[in-house]
C-alpha cells in the first residue's frame, strides 16, 4: 500500500510538472520578491519626509501650501494597505499607484520652491536629505521595473497552455501591473507638418538679356 501511495505521489507530482504547476509556483514567489522590494523603496522615501519637510520649514516656513501639500500626500499613502493581495486587485493597485504619484507630484514642487532660498540649499542637512532622496526615486524607478517585468512572466506563465489549465484548477489568476504614466500621450504619434515650400517669386518682365545675347533683327522694308 506504501509503495502505491509513492507511485501516485510521483506521478501526480510529474504530471503537475509537465503542466506548469512548479513554473506557476517560481514566477509566483519571483513578483512577491519583486513587490516586497518595490514596498521597501517606498517606505524609505516615505520615512525620509518629515525630516525633509521640517528642514525646509526652517528656512521657508511661509510655503506652507507646498509642505503642507507633501504632508497630506505621504499621509494618503500611509492609508493605504499595502498588502500581498493588493497585486490582485487592479482596482486597489490603480488606487495604490496614484497615490505615489501624488506625493512624487508633491516632493518635485517642494525640491523647486527651495531654489529660491540659498540659504536651505546650502544647508548639510538638506543636501543630505536631497541626495537620499534622488537615490531613493532612483530605487523605486529599478524596483518598479523589476516588478514589472516579474508581472510580466508569472501573466504569461497562467494564460499559457497547458499551464493555463492548471492555473484553472488551482486559482491562480492575473495580477495587476503599474501602469504606465501619462500612457495617452506617449502613444500619440508626433505631427509632422507637411506645409509646401514656399513659391518662388516670378521673374521681373525687364529682366535684361545676357550680353552675348545677339541684338533683335532690324524690321525688312
Amino acid at each position: 500500500m506504501g509503495k502505491f501511495a509513492l507511485a501516485v505521489a510521483l506521478g501526480v507530482g510529474l504530471l503537475l510538472s509537465g503542466c506548469g504547476y512548479n513554473n506557476i509556483q517560481s514566477t509566483d514567489e519571483q513578483t512577491k520578491a519583486a513587490w516586497s522590494e518595490v514596498l521597501n523603496q517606498y517606505q524609505r522615501r516615505a520615512d525620509l519626509i518629515p525630516n525633509l519637510v521640517k528642514t525646509v520649514q526652517g528656512y521657508a516656513a511661509q510655503e506652507q501650501t507646498v509642505l503642507l501639500g507633501v504632508t497630506e500626500a505621504r499621509a494618503k499613502v500611509g492609508s493605504i494597505q499595502a498588502t500581498p493581495e493588493l497585486v490582485n486587485d487592479a482596482a486597489a493597485m490603480a488606487k495604490f499607484q496614484a497615490a505615489q504619484s501624488q506625493l512624487t507630484s508633491a516632493l518635485s514642487r517642494l525640491l523647486v520652491v527651495t531654489e529660491n532660498y540659498p540659504q536651505l540649499k546650502s544647508d548639510q542637512n538638506f543636501r543630505d536629505l536631497q541626495a537620499q532622496l534622488e537615490g531613493t526615486e532612483n530605487r523605486i524607478t529599478v524596483a518598479r521595473n523589476r516588478y514589472i517585468q516579474a508581472v510580466q512572466t508569472y501573466n504569461l506563465v497562467i494564460r499559457s497552455f497547458p499551464s493555463n489549465l492548471t492555473a484553472m484548477m488551482f486559482g491562480y489568476k492575473t495580477k495587476a501591473n503599474f501602469a504606465v504614466e501619462n500612457e495617452a500621450a506617449i502613444s500619440k504619434p508626433p505631427s509632422v507638418d507637411f506645409a509646401p515650400p514656399p513659391a518662388r517669386p516670378p521673374a521681373p518682365a525687364n529682366t535684361p538679356q545676357p550680353a552675348n545675347t545677339p541684338p533683335p533683327a532690324a524690321p525688312a522694308h
